[in-house]
């Protein structure tokens, strides 16, 4: 990447529809409701040969209190100040503001360098608009239409000078956005992370929760929106950091804020849905999920859902117990804790369980220690050998049942995948097995093996479907055959010579 180019302006002018086409994906929300966008939002963009980063911002707003818009214009200012260039854009069917006016001043004192767009800029009634955009002092307009991708032309001629300035910035610099995990890599090869490839975490968990106060306190800076209003969080945002516990060097960690996820039937605005639907993509690509639930009120119905729906998605899971320093009975609170998840997860037994405190800090090394072990376990491989010698000894301590007098025989086991492990067993009528004896197995894995809470899944087939000499002829048959029809001696004698 060469450079970094802010995305600013006024509420609802296209921003984040601008955004995405850049990115040539729809990362970013967009409604036609004004303030969608609250959090900063970085995305790798394309524009002809040119490669940079793009950030997507909260619209401007005038206020500058302790409100969520106050504190929604300050984030915006200091993603202004990062950036390397500025985009600042306009409705041009809405002419110039006083609001634009306004920011226009703030944009020329916090970035060198400083672009007008006039987005909205299609048909004749954006040319009073345009026209009236040179009073800003920002040079030149480029008219824009980032629906329908109208002056991309002449915004990469003012973008192509500013990427030359910074031809030195390394490419990896830039953050990645949608890693997926790719689960055919060589089998048993625990996946080491790295800074092209850094370990994927996301924090999920119900509205007010404190996800992006924690994000905040593990990075070290106030990069996310918080407040003590529910939902602030809309987009799924990806930060990159290396995360250490103290110890030793950092783990170079991409971590994934996303929405609060509500009950269904609460979700009734479209705009909640695109944002949770967001924060299950994000689940989608992480690696390890961190559900965090609120000690005043854990284990909600919701919390299950979420928790559920991680395992179901394969992804190792950690479980952690936000606001621990306002709980008054610590060492009671912590043993109903223990109590409650192995009786509501039991499909997470062994998950690890860390107590901790977003506001303060504490417990978050304990956390990092939690999700680096999820994450080894996930990556688990054993040989095929041990595997095998388990099978037997399970399958002497527990036979299987044998339904209508058919006896099931488990004949072979390995090991098909990690991330999460996979097994594979061959046997006799894979159909007849019921559930109970898969669970059975799966529970010995997890406690023979040590791989606690990490999702097993589990496959029986049927050793006859992978057999090549299935009903095929044994060498010779037929030309004996037909040997012995040739010397019979009479056809109703049944004597052979």
């Amino acid at each position: 990447m060469s450079f970094t180019l802010a995305i600013v302006g006024r509420p609802n002018v296209g921003k984040s529809t601008l955004f995405n086409r850049l990115v040539g994906k729809r990362l970013a929300l967009v409604d036609d409701q004004p303030g969608v966008t609250r959090d900063l939002r970085e995305g790798d963009a394309r524009l002809g040969d040119l490669r940079f980063t793009v950030i997507d911002t909260a619209g401007l707003e005038e206020a500058t209190d302790e409100s969520l818009e106050g504190r929604m214009r300050r984030l915006t200012e200091r993603a202004v100040e990062m950036a390397d260039a500025c985009l600042f854009l306009i409705d041009a069917r809405d002419g110039i503001l006083p609001a634009d006016q306004i920011f226009a001043e703030i944009l020329r004192k916090k970035n060198a360098h400083v672009i007008l767009g006039a987005n909205k800029a299609e048909g004749r009634a954006a040319e009073a608009g345009i026209i009236e955009s040179y009073s800003l002092g920002l040079g030149d307009p480029i008219p824009l239409s980032a629906e329908h991708g109208e002056g991309m032309g002449d915004l990469l001629s003012v973008l192509t000078p500013i990427a030359d300035a910074h031809a030195a910035q390394a490419a990896e610099d830039a953050p990645e956005t949608n890693v997926s995990i790719d689960d055919d890599t060589e089998e048993g090869a625990p996946r080491t992370p790295t800074s092209a490839k850094p370990l994927q975490v996301a924090v999920v968990g119900r509205p007010n929760a404190g996800k992006s106060t924690l994000i905040n306190m593990l990075i070290g800076e106030d990069r996310l929106l918080t407040g003590p209003e529910a939902g602030i969080t809309r987009d799924a945002i990806s930060l990159r950091f290396d995360w250490a516990d103290g110890n030793g060097p950092g783990v170079p960690t991409r971590i994934f804020d996303t929405a609060g996820m509500r009950k269904k039937a609460k979700v009734q605005q479209k705009l909640e849905k695109l944002s949770v639907s967001d924060g299950l993509r994000a689940v989608k690509f992480a690696e390890v999920v961190v559900v965090l639930l609120d000690a005043a009120i854990p284990f909600e119905q919701q919390d299950l859902r979420i928790a559920d729906l991680a395992e179901r998605e394969g992804r190792a899971v950690v479980i952690a117990v936000n606001k621990w320093d306002l709980e008054p009975e610590k060492q009671a609170k912590l043993k109903g804790l223990r109590e409650a998840f192995e009786r509501l997860l039991p499909q997470l037994r062994g998950a690890p369980l860390v107590t901790i405190s977003s506001k303060t800090g504490k417990g978050l090394d304990r956390l990092q220690q939690a999700v680096m072990k999820a994450h080894a376990v996930w990556n688990r491989r054993v040989s095929t050998a041990r595997l095998n010698d388990w099978l037997a000894d399970m399958v002497t301590a527990h036979p299987p049942p044998a339904p209508g007098g058919k006896r099931i025989k488990l004949r072979y086991m390995t090991q098909a995948k990690t991330r999460p492990p996979g097994f594979v067993v061959m046997c006799s009528h894979p159909d007849k097995l019921n559930a109970s004896y898969s669970r059975y197995l799966v529970n010995g894995l997890r406690e023979d093996f040590d791989m606690p809470g990490t999702p097993i899944r589990l496959y029986m087939r049927s050793q006859s479907d992978q057999n090549p000499f299935k009903n095929r002829k044994k060498p010779g048959q037929s030309r004996l055959r037909k040997h012995l029809g040739k010397v019979r001696k009479d056809p109703r004698d049944k004597t052979e010579s």
